[in-house]
């Protein structure tokens, strides 16, 4: 891993780390975001921490597994790293989705944050 970009290893350490906590305990997710911090998922939109790790928090699922296809991650040109994440998502006992989610991570106080974050299902109807 030594020899990709700083920013390759950052966005994938950071978007390992993401799924790890989102499938084993997603309301410890709170660590990862600050005030400022917004998501759009499925087109609704949260705004600050705590509307953020509610939302994500109330998902109407018990358990969920992620699994990566593919990431790739951008240098900004105000220091931040855009990731983008394409992979499949199982939901309790329902059918394997596709799902396509992006984030911008800045690095805040001396860690890394994700200060925008969009998530779809890819859905085709």
């Amino acid at each position: 891993m030594g020899d990709k970009p700083i920013w390759e290893q950052i966005g994938s350490s950071f978007v390992q780390h993401y799924y790890q906590l989102f499938d084993a305990d997603r309301t410890q997710l709170g660590a990862i975001y600050i005030d400022a911090s917004c998501l759009t998922w499925e087109g609704q939109q949260f705004q600050g921490k705590a509307a953020i790790v509610e939302k994500l928090s109330s998902l109407p699922f018990q358990k969920i597994q992620h699994s990566i296809t593919a990431q790739d991650h951008q240098p900004t040109p105000d220091s931040c790293i855009l990731s983008m994440v394409v992979g499949q998502l199982k939901a309790d006992d329902d059918q394997v989705l596709g799902f396509h989610q992006t984030f911008l991570l800045k690095n805040f106080q001396g860690a890394w944050v994700c200060t925008n974050e969009v998530f779809r299902l890819a859905l085709h109807n």
